[in-house]
């Protein structure tokens, strides 16, 4: 006697999770910060009116921390820590999530959608993105993000 044994596409009622939350690392894909690592802000799964697409409000970083050592005076260092960050609004199809999340969260009054279309805003909120990365950096947690991709 055979048993009776539903088939995969009968049990697909369950859902699949949502991946891109705030907090989560993403690799950017696609234009100036082309393999870049940055963090989500803020998600948009279903889009917007203006953005019918789901996309995130990143926050990544552009150039790197340097290699330093312990023979390098603390001005070599100061120099040598400093990290150009970079926010920017970015498709679901042009970033790839990773399995990291950092814990850091932005002031929602600086690093916004509006925010980000006015260039005096937008230059703002890059600095308060900077000062957090440069302070999580100097305390030596999620060393992998601070890292350049190597490929």
């Amino acid at each position: 006697m055979i048993a009776f044994r539903p088939s995969k596409l009968s049990r697909s009622s369950t859902t699949m999770g949502k991946i891109m939350k705030s907090g989560k690392v993403v690799l950017v894909l696609g234009g100036r910060f082309a393999g870049r690592k940055a963090i989500i802000v803020k998600n948009y799964d279903e889009g917007t009116s203006e953005k019918p697409y789901g996309h995130a409000l990143v926050a990544g970083v552009d150039r790197y921390p340097r290699k330093v050592t312990n023979k390098m005076s603390k001005k070599k260092v100061a120099k040598r820590s400093k990290i150009k960050a970079f926010v920017k609004i970015v498709n679901y199809n042009h970033m790839m999530p990773t399995r990291y999340s950092v814990d850091l969260s932005f002031d929602k009054n600086l690093v916004n959608k509006d925010s980000i279309k006015d260039p005096l805003k937008r230059k703002k909120a890059r600095f308060a993105v900077r000062t957090k990365f440069e302070e999580r950096y100097k305390s030596g947690k999620n060393r992998w993000f601070f890292s350049k991709l190597r490929f």
